[in-house]
């Protein structure tokens, strides 16, 4: 009998420690989705009916720059002022269309109430600092 495998917390698919951001979305990109898991392993995802969820995790979180979705990944992320200076037009439009998603995404769940809160607790903190009451 073979040992049970060991659990261990998955991945976090072309996440870096210091961006929480994955810089890709399931629905958004799922047609790179489904070229890089076409280029890197060869699997079909639109004939696929086997496959579970953990399973795909692990094979997207292994996919690499070499494939659509890596590639776009990699534009998205760059932040090295020297590199997206050499960006060509087509390379800059993926990088701004992607960064006026996530904007207006951020924008989408900020809601009134939270941003009068987040004021009401901004003008305290520098009427503390001013000590004005």
């Amino acid at each position: 009998m073979l040992p049970a495998r060991p659990t261990r917390k998955r991945s976090s698919d072309f996440r870096t420690p210091e961006h929480a951001d994955p810089y890709y979305d399931l629905i958004y990109d799922y047609e790179l989705i489904e070229a890089s898991f076409a280029q890197q392993y060869g699997i079909r995802l639109r004939l696929e009916t086997e496959m579970c969820w953990s399973e795909f995790l692990t094979l997207l979180s292994g996919l690499n720059g070499e494939t659509p979705l890596g590639n776009v990944v990699r534009i998205r992320s760059e932040t090295d002022m020297e590199v997206l200076k050499a960006f060509t037009p087509e390379q800059n439009r993926i990088r701004s269309d992607w960064q006026r998603r996530q904007a207006a995404e951020t924008l989408r769940h900020f809601d009134r109430e939270s941003y009068e809160k987040s004021m009401q607790q901004l003008s305290a903190m520098f009427r503390t600092m001013a000590k004005i009451e």
